[in-house]
């Protein structure tokens, strides 16, 4: 069971993300992003090998958790933004569930993900659904109230102004649209959170130098997850962008959290 979360309506926000950061670096906030980008550029061919050794397989579980609470109308067609979409996974699961007539536009910044993710659906039956669009989570390339879902995984740590991003999202869904994000967050399970430190810090960038022939990027990746706002923070950020509802549900004792809200 997920335990939720619910964000009173009156909570204001009690985090303001540090955009002046990378992993544990201090950086100029103009300097991020490129930074962010080369790192994304590094580990795409790898990416999804890494994914799957990092969590041990259990990144595809929360993803699935994540399109279930989703819950895609199944008798209409719906249509998803997919922001900091990378190589599909989100896409491809909402298409999966979604109605006949469904389409997902998968947004990213960098186009070594993207072109990994294309290159991954070009012949399946979902590349006539499935958008790909090169643009940045600040400032997204599509009109407003387009959008009936907003998705966002595992990508909202690396953008450098959240709450700009946060506003996009809005901005893009149509009323009654629905903004959803799965990020890593804070273990809250005592003594596991301890070796889970230790797993993370000690392993993680190891096995990127293993696998993918970059340790620097897993470092950086490990260390982006401990400087993200904690999940009532985040939800905080979230009820400041206008959006009502907010909710989070912890998976995996919060190793990974999915937070929904609401355009009303």
């Amino acid at each position: 069971m997920n335990d939720e979360h619910h964000k009173p309506e009156t909570d204001a926000p009690r985090h303001s993300y540090d955009p002046k950061s990378f992993g544990y670096r201090p950086v100029q906030a103009e300097e991020r992003q490129g930074l962010v980008n080369k790192v994304f550029s590094s580990v795409a061919d790898s990416y999804d090998i890494m994914n799957d050794v990092m969590s041990g397989g259990m990144h595809r579980l929360w993803k699935n958790d994540f399109i279930a609470w989703m819950s895609p109308p199944k008798h209409s067609a719906s249509k998803l933004i997919d922001v900091a979409g990378g190589t599909g996974d989100i896409s491809s699961r909402f298409l999966g569930k979604a109605s006949q007539g469904s389409t997902a536009s998968l947004c990213d910044i960098n186009f070594e993900m993207m072109a990994a993710g294309q290159k991954r659906f070009e012949s399946t039956d979902k590349a006539e659904s499935l958008m790909f669009i090169q643009g940045n989570a600040e400032f997204l390339p599509f009109l407003d109230d387009s959008f009936d879902f907003y998705s966002i995984a595992f990508g909202i740590r690396n953008v450098t102004n959240i709450d700009k991003a946060l506003s996009e999202a809005r901005r893009v869904l149509k009323p009654g649209g629905r903004f959803m994000c799965l990020e890593f967050s804070e273990m809250q399970i005592p003594v596991i959170d301890k070796i889970y430190d230790e797993f993370s810090f000690r392993l993680i960038p190891k096995m990127g130098k293993l696998i993918a022939g970059d340790e620097d990027s897993y470092q950086y990746l490990v260390e982006s997850i401990r400087k993200f706002p904690k999940q009532d923070d985040f939800a905080d950020l979230i009820k400041a962008a206008d959006f009502g509802r907010v909710t989070y549900r912890n998976l995996s004792g919060g190793i990974a959290a999915m937070h929904s809200g609401w355009k009303l």
